[in-house]
């Protein structure tokens, strides 16, 4: 008899920042994320946002950040430190467009079956908004 998968409901990704007042100020004013979390207002080392099914969690440990990207020495094949699912791509990149956020790179069918676009946010991590094509 096969047993039934318990279900998964989402992953977070837990990104190590410079500072986690700017990057709530770029998650929440440019990208429309709300704080769900913060820790002590006097020592701002850690936070969460959300925005729909998307949660991430910021911290400061007095480290550099290490987006994905920077290890990826030239290669080129180590873009992304989050991919987030969205089922229309196309509305939400007229959105962040609305709110003058750069995109890294723009809306667009990729090589590798999606149809999406990346932003770069204050600590340098690559998000990619998207879904696989029709």
């Amino acid at each position: 008899m096969q047993m039934k998968q318990p279900e998964i409901g989402g992953i977070s990704p837990f990104f190590i920042v410079k500072d986690v007042a700017v990057a709530f100020t770029f998650y929440c004013d440019k990208l429309g994320f709300e704080v769900t979390f913060r820790s002590e207002p006097d020592d701002l080392f850690f936070g969460i946002v959300k925005r729909g099914g998307a949660t991430i969690f910021l911290k400061d440990v007095g480290v550099e950040p290490v987006p994905n990207h920077t290890r990826d020495i030239k290669k080129g094949i180590v873009r992304w430190d989050a991919y987030v699912f969205v089922p229309d791509p196309d509305a939400l990149a007229e959105e962040f467009a609305s709110r003058d956020v750069d995109f890294s790179e723009p809306l667009r069918e990729t090589d590798d079956g999606l149809r999406g676009f990346e932003i770069k946010d204050a600590d340098g991590y690559i998000l990619f908004f998207g879904r696989p094509r029709n």
